[in-house]
């Protein structure tokens, strides 16, 4: 691999991720070596590595393959004169010369006869790392119970949720667990992505014995984000087979996806099924108090690489309650945050916050619509939209309707007139009657209090 490669690899990534992605991320790495198939990068700071490994190492990999580079794995490491001198290194440096740090593997064999293998696990993914909430509490403990290395009523143990809800840290927690538990254990993560190239270089190098050996001959198999075999055929077909040998010989299976398996378009039927045979768990939207939580625990391991660094009181209620979209932007913003107030020397104040995070404020800053309003509140009280709309003064339709217009009120910018015109056509004064009597209600009981915040949490995650 030459720098020129890696000039035309960083062309496909701008496309890949975007622009502003790129210029964060990519565009600090400099190609320093490639050796028995391990392609090394020098980064100006250990979280950059670390960032860039979680989110686009595959990426990276898939792109190197592409380019016609015999790599198996990534590895990240810190450029002790970055500081120094920010002219990167030059690619002939010996492998020898790269500095002692830790680096971050994507891919590969961690050289041990046992163990994981072609791991890609984030070190910092661990269950201790894990913060426990009600959207997550039934995903945490079915992956202890996996994590345990003991004998489970279920096989496998498929996890599924939207992007950044913590399936893939469940994942890593679940590997580095077992193998500090059970050492023996041979456990093979790869992300779906991996699998499916694995398995195409096995059919263009005519060596589909050593990948089935090497797939089928493991105690766990974890695979990440298996939608992305979903119609391709061939894939499938052999993740299929796969699949059946590890669970006849009573193999674990853990596989994640961004949703449940029969929710998978163009997911072959016999996969889907052997999915749902085993416990399929929902990670939910995170509500304020769990991202609250998220943040406070990732505030305390900064605290300790930044000791100086104070935050203004409010701060990180201001962030938990304005970035409600995931869990990996939440703490990509807390990031940014300290090593901001780091290269300027500030504490981190709310106006420095709003300065640091105003492309995030601005992207997460949902506009909830009265549509969605109206939507939500017929699914949660069981009624019928034309009910809730229409004349009707019955209590079981008259109070959700209520709870519609205190909602309008408070989660749009739409006039009294314009909620009433929305709410079947009705007069202003009975718009703020409703409000009024949500928010009297609200006081005195507990329900209904208890209605209007999970009903705003849903509507703004």
């Amino acid at each position: 691999m030459t720098d020129e490669t890696w000039g035309h690899v960083r062309g496909e990534l701008m496309k890949s991720i975007g622009k502003n992605n790129f210029s964060a991320w990519i565009e600090p790495i400099t190609f320093h070596s490639f050796e028995d198939g391990i392609v090394r990068f020098l980064v100006p700071a250990k979280f950059i590595g670390s960032w860039v490994s979680q989110n686009f190492g595959d990426v990276i990999l898939r792109h190197l393959i592409s380019a016609g580079v015999g790599a198996d794995r990534i590895e990240f490491t810190v450029d002790p004169a970055a500081k120094a001198k920010p002219a990167p290194h030059s690619a002939d440096t010996a492998p020898d010369a790269i500095p002692s740090p830790e680096p971050v593997n994507v891919g590969g064999n961690n050289g041990n006869g046992n163990g994981l293998l072609n791991a890609s696990l984030n070190q910092n993914f661990t269950f201790d790392a894990f913060v426990v909430g009600k959207p997550n509490e039934l995903a945490h403990a079915a992956a202890r119970r996996v994590a345990e290395g003991g004998p489970v009523s279920f096989n496998p143990l498929f996890l599924y949720g939207g992007v950044g809800l913590g399936k893939t840290h469940l994942m890593h927690a679940i590997a580095w667990e077992l193998q500090t538990r059970q050492p023996q254990l041979r456990i093979l993560y790869v992300s779906a992505e991996q699998f499916m190239y694995r398995f195409v270089r096995a059919l263009r190098e005519k060596d589909t014995i050593g990948f089935k050996e090497m797939f089928r001959s493991v105690d766990v198999l974890m695979v990440d984000d298996v939608q992305f075999i979903a119609g391709k055929n061939s894939t499938q077909e052999e993740f299929f087979h796969t699949f059946n040998a590890l669970i006849e010989m009573g193999k674990q299976i853990v596989i994640s996806g961004d949703r449940a398996p029969v929710d998978m378009e163009n997911l072959d039927n016999r996969i889907a099924s052997r999915l749902a045979c085993g416990l399929v768990v929902d990670l939910h939207p995170t509500d304020y108090e769990l991202r609250l939580g998220i943040l406070q625990t990732k505030a305390e391991t900064y605290r300790e690489r930044y000791p100086k660094l104070q935050i203004a009181p409010g701060v990180l209620e201001f962030v938990a309650h304005r970035i409600s979209t995931n869990v990996r932007v939440l703490e990509g913003a807390l990031t940014r945050l300290f090593a901001f107030a780091d290269l300027i020397g500030s504490e981190i104040t709310m106006d420095l916050t709003q300065e640091c995070l105003s492309d995030i404020l601005r992207a997460t800053d949902r506009k909830v619509t009265m549509d969605e309003i109206v939507k939500k509140v017929c699914e949660h009280y069981h009624i019928r939209q034309a009910d809730l709309l229409g004349p009707s003064r019955a209590r079981n339709n008259a109070r959700p309707r209520q709870m519609a217009m205190y909602l309008c009120k408070k989660l749009t910018t739409r006039s009294l007139p314009e909620i009433g015109l929305k709410l079947g056509r009705r007069d202003h004064t009975t718009i703020l009657h409703g409000v009024r009597k949500i928010e009297e209600l609200m006081a005195v009981d507990s329900q209904i209090a208890e209605d209007a915040e999970l009903l705003r949490r849903m509507l703004e995650a």
